[in-house]
């Protein structure tokens, strides 16, 4: 919440991802709507009761020009717009373009800047079809900060302290004062909760203004948030439609309808992104701490909450990678004074030893069962769905650990396509943690220094292609670098997990466009035997006909066989035609059978499996005695001999 621009862009992003998650967390394909309404500051005025009065003294406002100012920015102004002619001048014989043009186009992003320093209003609007909040909870919820944290969970989430929704209704409040509407019903629920509410900043409790109850006659299950906001559309338009795309891309599972209303019609927009598969991954679990990554106040907390009576109980219930025989070897190893505490009864001294030495034991990693990876699935249909390359491979590596937290890398690399999010002639990266798209800081994060270090050409993959790099990241503890969460930083570990799944879509890919250019050769030797098709026919049939003027005598080397052939061509039932159609039949044949020798080349090395569904001999039509069968669909052919 940096900037009026950001904040709308955030506060747009924190209510989305809510949605998510709260449609996740019942197994429900989620359907997120998003509608975002232009308030200039006039109507925003009249709204709420303020209006504008006449100015007397005109000298106290800052918009007012003195004569002094007003000379110095004229003469700035007459400055720039000669700056201006000679640099489109420059560029008009460059590039072909009209001067006029040219100085048009700059005048207009001139306007645009000066609009985005207006003060502009936005009532933001996203309701979802999720698990909905109780009644009585929805207050609390929303309106009381760190009341849902998950920072002390070992789980793998969107947010970790719960305060998106809070900051949005915070910030909402510093800037417009107005209080956050909220629908709610849960599941089996006759009446839709209505809340108006703000937050006490000094006492960190709700103010309920308004609480009514309305009959849930169509059984709706859902949350609908709506608030006010200051904010900054034109500035942030691109990287907000760029989230949506992307987080569309990770999760193809869900719908996403937003709409953008503004003062003037003609700027209005909606964006529809529909879902592609309903196949959901499996929400993540919540796993045990490990024992290399716990702190002393946490080890204290979990201390005061066991209910486990013995040392050695207490290590191998309540952490993860600890077994009953490891657990005894540990409190053996503390020796007396330690090994015969009940874990409740330990000491501050106890505790801390304790503490140490957890650190300085050697423990397994944890594994990555506890997490929700997109899936090689839903990431290939996302990138598809949304960008339509020529070419994409993905991949998912093995669980991997940093620091007592499992993580799983899932990559994707497509190639071509005309969607402008995918630009020529450079590395565009795209990164995910916990399958939420990151857009800030990409220079410093280790995924892009990962894949701009990686040889593409080796892999056959040039740039001017159009080449696209999707990398997700999953974990219960994301290594971001500095407060704004926007970037990883760089690690040995996962820069070279990234690099492997990396190396693998590239091979992937190096394969498909080494098929790719042997079809393309096939293709071409296939053109260049037709091109002579005509020609050859002609001579053949020419050479035929002299033959038939020749002498008997002097035909002595031709066969009966031949003879026929001959004779058909002087009755004319052998002609050019014929043998142009003959020599077609054999050179499409002569291609299929090289495609097919192909083929069986490299299908050892390179082998996709597709899943066609139950097939049985039913499907195949009953032909006549002796007819292959054969079975077609929208993904192959099988004819059975």
């Amino acid at each position: 919440f940096d900037t009026p621009a950001k904040s709308l862009y955030t506060s747009v992003r924190e209510l989305i991802e809510n949605s998510l998650d709260a449609a996740e967390r019942i197994g429900v394909l989620p359907e997120v709507s998003v509608t975002l309404e232009e308030i200039s500051l006039e109507r925003f005025q009249k709204l709420h009761g303020v209006e504008a009065t006449e100015r007397v003294d005109t000298g106290l406002y800052k918009d007012m020009e003195t004569k002094k100012e007003k000379l110095k920015r004229q003469k700035e102004e007459e400055k720039q717009r000669k700056q201006a002619q000679k640099e489109a001048q420059k560029k008009a014989q460059k590039t072909g373009e009209n001067v006029e043009d040219i100085l048009r186009r700059q005048e207009a992003g001139r306007k645009a800047a000066a609009t985005r320093s207006k003060r502009v209003f936005y009532k933001l609007t996203c309701s979802d079809n999720g698990s909905g909040m109780p009644s009585d909870d929805i207050p609390n919820m929303l309106g009381r900060v760190l009341s849902s944290t998950k920072y002390n969970s070992v789980q793998q989430t969107r947010g970790k302290f719960g305060l998106g929704a809070k900051m949005v209704l915070i910030w909402s409040q510093m800037r417009v004062a107005q209080p956050m509407e909220v629908k709610s019903s849960v599941a089996g629920q006759d009446f839709v909760s209505f809340y108006r509410f703000n937050i006490d900043l000094h006492k960190n409790a709700p103010i309920v203004r308004e609480h009514r109850k309305v009959k849930n006659s169509s059984g709706w299950r859902g949350t609908e948030i709506s608030v006010v906001i200051e904010g900054n559309f034109a500035s942030y338009r691109s990287k907000l439609l760029r989230y949506l795309k992307l987080i569309a891309i990770i999760t193809p599972y869900a719908t996403f309808d937003f709409r953008f209303v503004a003062e003037d019609d003609k700027n209005s927009m909606h964006h529809l992104f529909t879902r592609r598969t309903d196949k959901m991954p499996p929400p993540p679990r919540e796993a045990k701490h490990h024992p290399s990554d716990v702190d002393l106040e946490l080890l204290k907390k979990i201390i005061g909450a066991t209910k486990q009576r013995k040392l050695h109980q207490f290590l191998c219930k309540e952490f993860s990678n600890i077994s009953t025989d490891y657990a005894s070897r540990i409190v053996k190893e503390l020796g007396q004074g330690v090994n015969d505490i009940a874990p409740k009864q330990m000491s501050d001294q106890h505790i801390l030893r304790l503490h140490q030495f957890m650190h300085q034991v050697r423990f397994g990693d944890p594994d990555g069962k506890y997490l929700s990876p997109a899936g090689e699935y839903n990431l290939r249909l996302g990138v598809m769905k949304e960008l339509n390359p020529d070419m994409v491979a993905t991949y998912q590596g093995d669980a991997k650990a940093l620091e007592g937290h499992a993580f799983i890398v899932e990559a994707a690399v497509s190639i071509g396509g005309k969607d402008p999010t995918i630009e020529q002639n450079q590395l565009n990266v795209f990164r995910f943690a916990n399958r939420i798209p990151l857009l800030f800081e990409q220079g410093n994060d280790v995924i892009t220094k990962t894949a701009q270090a990686m040889k593409w050409n080796k892999y056959k993959i040039g740039l001017e292609q159009g080449v696209g790099v999707f990398v997700s990241i999953v974990s219960t503890k994301i290594p971001f670098k500095g407060t704004s969460k926007e970037y990883i930083g760089e690690s040995d570990v996962i820069s070279a997990a990234v690099q492997q799944a990396l190396q693998q879509c590239a091979l992937q890919l190096k394969a498909k466009l080494g098929k790719r250019e042997e079809a393309k050769q096939h293709e071409e030797k296939k053109k260049s035997l037709v091109k002579y098709i005509p020609d050859v026919s002609r001579a053949v049939h020419a050479v035929l006909t002299n033959l038939e003027d020749l002498a008997r005598a002097k035909r002595r080397c031709i066969r009966d066989s031949e003879e026929k052939v001959l004779e058909r061509v002087e009755k004319k039932q052998l002609t050019a035609a014929h043998f142009s159609q003959a020599l077609a039949k054999y050179v499409e044949k002569l291609n299929a059978e090289e495609g097919l020798e192909y083929q069986m080349q490299t299908k050892k090395s390179q082998v996709e499996d597709v899943c066609l569904g139950c097939i049985t001999l039913d499907s195949f039509p009953r032909g006549d005695k002796g007819a292959a069968l054969e079975f077609t669909n929208e993904v192959c052919s099988i004819k059975i001999l």
